[in-house]
């Protein structure tokens, strides 16, 4: 697979059908039909809508991946749906994959999340600190395949905030990613560390064309983290992170570059040796820091009579409105913002800022619109 011509040539490969950050069953379901490989409902969400599955492949190497564990974190399914058009593609790629490797993908653990837009399932809990109660219906899906599928690997497919930076560099974290750990100790067992080199191998190839954003996701320890568990259970384990590239907020940019780090480590995994297991990459990747908000206005005045300027941050509220999400502003707050960068920033130069009705902006206000100078400007990407 050469990865520039696949860049270049992104959009006449992608699955068109998927666009945005509303994801669902229904969203997928005729993508499903039009797969050349076997899909299968392999269990049911608390709300009975169906959980699918899709095998292919005939490899030494099972791979398990899943994604919108989450039910808000769509990017991921978006990039599996292109992987099944890249295998149609380009068929040497496919034939070698395919050979190598034998995949299980789950495109949407939490159909009830996705439906609704919310990170949790119906019955209001976190899958990802299900592991080891399996108490809802969708974990214990997730258990039974990774049980009799008994995967070599597995990689995690999440999307993450746009608060996140690349540690203190002031670039965004347009990926991260993580081997997790499997103690307390965060042991770097031979497990680890074959996740850690198919990490490095991701970073190598991807920070060509996104310098600086890649990051490392934090890997303190809890094993009621799927992640966590698997590695624990001798399983190399990789958490993926779709996050944001300026003015992507329908994460149609990411879900390109989540595609290639997926190409990259499968066809790592069809090469591994673990004779030549090197994960010091890895190690130079820097860890995400909670740095960005998605608007700053530097040096406001909230009162005209105010002897000091203050930073005015403001984050978008993601809100599903007739099937669509919205990005609603809203003020975060109000201080000296100097260590923290806003993926815009607006340059207020010791002015009044107020709403669009000429009050006086405080933290939680809804906000679409600021006057600066009686100048309405608009906050919505």
């Amino acid at each position: 697979m050469n990865i520039k011509d696949l860049i270049n040539n992104y959009s006449k490969i992608k699955e068109a059908r998927l666009h945005g950050r509303y994801i669902t069953n229904q969203s997928i379901e005729s993508c499903l039909k039009d797969l050349e490989f076997n899909y299968e409902v392999i269990g049911r969400s608390v709300e009975e809508r169906p959980i699918y599955g899709i095998q292919l492949g005939q490899g030494k190497n099972r791979v398990l991946m899943w994604s919108q564990m989450h039910g808000n974190e769509s990017t991921t399914t978006k990039s599996i749906f292109d992987f099944f058009k890249v295998l149609k593609y380009d068929k040497e790629f496919s034939d070698f994959i395919l050979e190598k490797c034998t995949l299980y993908i789950i495109p949407i653990l939490n159909p009830d999340g996705a439906y609704n837009y919310t990170r949790l399932n119906a019955n209001k809990i976190d899958l990802n600190r299900d592991a080891q109660d399996l108490s809802q219906p969708e974990s214990r899906v997730l258990n039974t395949i990774f049980e009799a599928f008994n995967p070599h690997f597995c990689f995690n497919l999440h999307g993450q905030r746009t608060i996140f930076g690349v540690g203190e560099s002031g670039k965004s974290s347009s990926i991260s990613f993580l081997a997790p750990a499997q103690d307390e100790e965060r042991s770097i067992t031979n497990n680890r560390k074959i996740a850690m080199t198919i990490v490095a191998d991701m970073y190598s190839t991807l920070n060509e064309y996104l310098i600086g954003h890649i990051g490392r996701y934090d890997d303190a320890f809890n094993i009621n983290c799927v992640g966590d568990t698997f590695q624990s259970k001798g399983i190399p384990t990789i958490l993926f992170e779709a996050g944001h590239i300026n003015g992507d907020y329908n994460r149609e940019e990411v879900r390109k570059y989540i595609l290639v780090a997926m190409l990259k480590a499968l066809t790592s995994i069809s090469k591994f040796n673990n004779k030549s297991c090197d994960y010091s990459t890895y190690n130079n990747i820097l860890n995400n820091s909670k740095s960005f908000y998605d608007i700053i206005i530097r040096n406001a005045l909230i009162n005209s009579n105010d002897k000091h300027s203050v930073d005015i941050a403001i984050q978008y509220d993601e809100v599903l409105i007739d099937e669509k999400i919205e990005f609603i502003p809203r003020i975060k707050a109000i201080a000296n913002l100097s260590s923290f960068y806003g993926h815009v920033e607006i340059e207020a130069g010791r002015k009044v800022v107020k709403s669009s009705s000429g009050s006086v902006l405080k933290v939680t206000n809804e906000i679409d619109f600021v006057l600066l100078n009686n100048e309405k400007i608009a906050l919505k990407p």
